[in-house]
């Protein structure tokens, strides 16, 4: 999967490191090591609950669908005034539409699955426990849950700077199947080329 940077060259956007890609279940944020232990005991009781499943990616394209970039708006005025002054005028011209347009970059690119039945409970069961430990702080997404493989970040300032028919476009019929037999509690650190993760601990689905 990480093969597909090589098809769009031209896109300006920060690519996953292979050994870094995954799919989220839930983000917690700063966790100290009390929380850090609670969530290792979360994932492992819903691990026990659960048999591996089979998950099916069939599309890559750009996501959010309907959540453009965050521009920092002050280090896009200071890298575009000079060389795009209508870009300033778009930034104050923006609505609350958040469908993609020529000055609305997206933020990703996705490897995005079919709804799976397995994977929603897996998730539910996750955020249950979650919410009902007193341990730890979690908010669950209120927002339906879409399984997918962020592939890259968008550079929405260098995305701006692109003719708006030059810009690549990107929605990818695919059909790769994968084998999910455990989930993980990862670490990110943010480094300047990225997020870098490691798995905290592993646990296997009951078989």
């Amino acid at each position: 999967m990480a093969g597909y940077k090589e098809k769009w060259p031209g896109l300006p956007a920060r690519w996953t490191n292979p050994e870094n890609l995954h799919i989220t279940l839930a983000f917690i944020g700063y966790a100290s090591d009390e929380e850090l232990v609670e969530a290792c005991e979360i994932a492992k009781k819903v691990a026990e609950k659960h048999n591996p499943f089979s998950v099916n990616i069939n599309k890559i394209c750009y996501g959010p669908k309907n959540k453009p970039a965050y521009i920092n708006e002050n280090e896009a005025r200071q890298n575009f005034l000079k060389s795009s002054p209508s870009f300033v005028k778009a930034l104050d011209d923006r609505s609350d539409d958040c469908s993609f347009s020529e000055n609305k970059p997206p933020r990703m690119v996705w490897a995005t699955g079919k709804k799976s039945k397995e994977f929603s409970t897996l998730k539910n069961d996750l955020d249950d426990l979650l919410l009902e430990s007193q341990k730890i702080r979690f908010s669950a997404d209120s927002k339906e849950f879409s399984s997918h493989i962020t592939l890259a970040r968008i550079r929405a300032w260098e995305w701006l700077k692109i003719e708006p028919e030059e810009r690549p476009e990107i929605d990818e019929d695919i059909d790769m199947n994968f084998f999910i037999d455990s989930t993980e509690v990862m670490e990110s650190e943010l480094k300047r080329g990225g997020s870098k993760y490691e798995i905290i601990e592993s646990f296997s689905f009951e078989s």
